[in-house]
């Protein structure tokens, strides 16, 4: 496999409706949120990020909270960090859900 190759996947950050904080389960894992950040869903992939999110808007390996809840992609959140190798992306999916939740996001995804 060549470098270029090497280098395809991307992690990315969608904007929630506010909505998706109504579900316990989801508040449980988010107790700094202040009501005041946004709600989002981090993600990884190795497609391009915007055919991704419209995967999970139509359904298509979707996260439930995106299909029924995204809006749109927060690219200001996530477009320097790509791309990056698979193993890579892996580890900043998670980093990166931490980090915003760190921040009083309320956050989705990120595993």
């Amino acid at each position: 496999m060549g470098s270029k190759d090497a280098f395809h996947h991307s992690v990315y950050v969608i904007l929630l409706e506010s909505a998706v904080a109504r579900h316990p389960s989801l508040l449980r894992l988010n107790p700094k949120w202040d009501g005041e950040r946004p709600c989002v869903y981090v993600g990884m992939t190795g497609l391009p990020v915007e055919h991704r999110f419209e995967n999970h808007k139509h359904g298509y390996k979707a996260a439930w909270t995106v299909e029924k809840y995204g809006v749109r992609l927060l690219p200001e959140l996530f477009t320097h960090l790509n791309p990056m190798p698979f193993e890579a992306a892996a580890q900043m999916e998670k980093d990166l859900a931490e980090d915003l939740r760190s921040q009083n996001y309320f956050v989705t995804g990120g595993t």
